[in-house]
């Protein structure tokens, strides 16, 4: 033992009758700011899954798929339970929202209403990237497709 140094066990009885023991000096360790894996630098605290999983999207650049998909997903939340119930997200190409809705009329309803909707998706997903939507009304049978589509009505007794 150096004379510096005192036992635990009588520095303890000083610290109870209020007297000082004498203090140990510290080794000071010089610890390189550079270092990330040095202890007690910034970044080097627990994170949690969520945090971690966040950090990992927004460094690979996935950001903006997964608010595309989430969008597609939670259509309901952003159209509404009325809305969703007739109509379905189908796909996002290229900045374009494609919806399908059920009739006819709900497709010009949604029409008339495109700013308001668009509105509400860029407010509650604004990662997306929506830029417009396009309303599909329910599919029915075309017969003007082809690359030898003769010009007139089309076939009108076929059915009858």
């Amino acid at each position: 033992m150096s004379d510096n140094e005192v036992p635990e066990t009588l520095a303890t009885y000083l610290r109870l009758r209020g007297l000082k023991a004498p203090q140990r000096r510290k080794r000071r360790t010089l610890i390189d700011p550079t270092d990330a894996n040095a202890p007690f630098m910034p970044g080097r605290d627990p994170q949690g899954l969520g945090d971690a999983l966040a950090a990992l999207t927004k460094q690979a650049g996935w950001n903006p798929q997964l608010a595309q998909e989430d969008l597609l997903l939670q259509w309901p939340d952003v159209a509404g339970p009325d809305t969703a119930a007739h109509t379905e997200a189908v796909s996002y190409v290229n900045g374009v929202l494609t919806v399908r809705c059920d009739t006819t009329a709900w497709t010009k309803q949604l029409q008339l209403m495109r700013s308001h909707i668009l509105t509400q998706i860029q407010l509650q997903h604004p990662e997306a990237g929506v830029q417009s939507i396009r309303f599909l009304g329910p599919d029915v049978p075309s017969w003007n497709w082809g690359p030898r589509t003769a010009p007139g009505r089309g076939p009108r007794d076929t059915y009858g």
